[in-house]
């Protein structure tokens, strides 16, 4: 087995893990800093990103009203530490993203752009155009270019933590080339591997968000906080799950059922007015519409398609110039993917799966409870989004957070011990594992795809939009059922080159064990909040559950759920509301 050492270790090469290996450069450029991601670093899902990211830049804007629209969409499970950390320093992230070569969009007189987004009550989204993950990523990329320290492995998959007297220190990771698998030792591990939609079916998140380092944080013994949050998006394509950007809301598309009536007016998305304003009504918090959205499917309100019900986004008022300018992107998608040209045509849409609240816990600084061991973006839950994610927050958070995490893990590393010897046995035991298990395994009767199709249904069917405790005993029933057949699974390619279906096992393994960790935190959660919506208990219950569920593993097999409490600073737990 090839053992190579570096000084910090970043597991995930999208915009977290590149925000974070850069800080740590410039922090000491004397450290050796290590990344391995399983695609190629442009190739994270970073740069699918659409439609913006927020920051106090507009003068009738200010910190307060930003972190107050963040805590206030969150339903109050925000840790608030957190998020005035986030308004305070987004803004220069943001400056110093586009010094980096960022192309932000521009008014007229030259001044930062902005459009409103879901849960704003200020224009504070800066874009670039509708692709700004896509330009994001490649300013982040370019720029860590620049540290010849940083050393790249990429299409490398880590399949476990070393971990040693409580310590991280490094990892197992197979070369997806040629399947040589190699340890690889550090002082400190920082986990940027994303988001899990993947283990639902229908979801804007690519094929490689598969929830990767939260499932090593929990095999490692770190808590995953928060998973019972998973936020739909309320404008995906019905076929494929790709995401229609709530930037087309932001620059006026309406939502409107079988009838062309714009139904959301008819509900309750969190205004402090009974009657909503027609023309902001599409920027309610995404928890919000997606709800309305089933209410409005049980009423018999949605169109009928071969992928489900659906209703419309139209832009066709914004005219073709303005969508040409601000919303090509989604001019692209649906002309490709759709057949539709939405300058003349209504978009189909419907909620979609579309990012995880929740995550590997951590402080304000990266670090989770295991030493040396960090975690940041979408992986990670530090907590500033809650039960529901502002729009546009995302990415800021990724540069915020990935920078904070990668300052602290290049102090914490000049005093750290070097990575002991005895984590050479634990990466040979791992080695033996996967060639035991998968690659040398000839017989068994269950298939990865029918395993990872059956794991998807039951989550939607057990923890989707609307949820009850039935459905989600239910679902845990049948994700204890699966692991179990998991167990039987078989490979029909035993090659070492190339080997994607040796990558998909490793990562189903740890799709059932992310599963298990939301649909066992939604039992514990007895109430409503956000994206947590129980039927069986619909008021939120601040008594009793404004805390952060934590899922820990355990010898039983299935997680043991445990409450902390949120961090409230200046905002007490009030009304939700937006665009008072």
């Amino acid at each position: 087995m090839e053992v190579t050492a570096h000084d910090i270790l970043l597991i995930g090469g999208g915009g977290a893990g590149l925000r974070a290996a850069i800080a740590i450069a410039e922090a000491n450029p004397r450290l050796d800093i290590a990344m391995v991601s399983k695609v190629y670093p442009m190739r994270s899902h970073t740069v699918s990103a659409e439609g913006g990211a927020a920051a106090v830049i507009a003068p009738n804007d200010s910190l307060d009203e930003h972190a107050y629209d963040t805590i206030s969409g969150s339903d109050w499970l925000a840790d608030q530490d957190a998020v005035e950390i986030f308004v305070n320093t987004v803004t220069q992230e943001m400056l110093r993203l586009e010094h980096w070569g960022c192309p932000w969009s521009r008014q007229p007189d030259g001044q930062i752009a902005v459009r409103p987004f879901g849960g704003m009550k200020k224009e504070r989204t800066w874009f670039a155009a509708d692709k700004t993950g896509f330009h994001m990523l490649h300013s982040l990329f370019q720029t860590s270019l620049k540290y010849g320290e940083i050393k790249r492995y990429d299409e490398t998959f880590a399949t476990k933590l070393l971990v040693d007297d409580g310590a991280v220190q490094g990892v197992v990771a197979i070369e997806l080339s040629s399947g040589k698998i190699r340890a690889i030792t550090a002082k400190a591990v920082i986990l940027c591997t994303g988001g899990c939609g993947r283990v639902f079916p229908f979801t804007t998140n690519a094929n490689i968000c598969t929830g990767d380092g939260m499932a090593l944080a929990y095999w490692a013994g770190a808590p995953l906080k928060d998973m019972e949050m998973m936020q739909y998006h309320p404008t995906g394509l019905p076929q494929t799950g790709i995401l229609i950007t709530e930037g087309s809301r932001g620059e006026g598309g309406w939502l409107v059922n079988k009838d062309g009536y714009r139904y959301l007016q008819d509900y309750d998305l969190g205004k402090p007015t009974p009657t909503p304003v027609l023309r902001s009504m599409e920027l309610g918090p995404r928890d919000r519409l997606s709800q309305a959205f089933v209410q409005e499917m049980e009423k018999g309100r949605t169109l009928k398609g071969p992928y489900g019900d659906y209703v419309h986004l139209d832009l066709r008022h914004l005219g073709e110039k303005k969508i040409d300018e601000k919303l090509p992107m989604v001019r692209e998608l649906c002309l490709n993917y759709s057949n539709i040209d939405p300058v003349h045509q209504m978009i189909p849409v419907r909620p979609v799966v579309h990012y995880m609240m929740g995550g590997v816990s951590t402080n304000v600084n990266g670090e989770t409870p295991l030493k040396g061991l960090y975690a940041a973006g979408e992986t990670a839950c530090v907590s500033m989004n809650g039960a529901n994610r502002l729009g546009s927050n995302s990415l800021g958070e990724l540069l915020v957070f990935g920078a904070r995490a990668g300052a602290h893990a290049a102090q914490y590393v000049t005093g750290a011990p070097e990575p002991s010897a005895r984590l050479l046995a634990q990466a040979a035991d791992e080695e033996k594992r996967i060639n035991r298990e998968y690659l040398n395994r000839t017989s068994g009767g269950e298939r990865v795809a029918v395993i990872r199709e059956e794991m998807q249904h039951a989550m939607e069917s057990a923890a989707g939009i609307y949820r009850t405790r039935k459905t989600l005993e239910e679902g845990a029933v049948k994700l204890a059922e699966l692991k179990q057949r998991f167990m039987a699974v078989a490979l029909d390619d035993h090659s070492r080159t190339f080997n994607t279906q040796l990558t998909s096992v490793l990562e189903l393994a740890g799709m059932l064990e992310i599963a298990e960790t939301i649909v066992h935190s939604a039992i514990a959660r007895e109430e409503s909040r956000g994206a947590h919506q129980r039927i069986d208990f619909p008021k939120r219950d601040d008594q009793k559950f404004l805390a952060h569920s934590l899922a820990y593993g355990n010898a039983q097999g299935v997680p043991r759920i445990e409450f902390a409490p949120v961090t409230i600073t200046r905002w007490p737990p009030g009304e939700r509301v937006y665009g008072r």
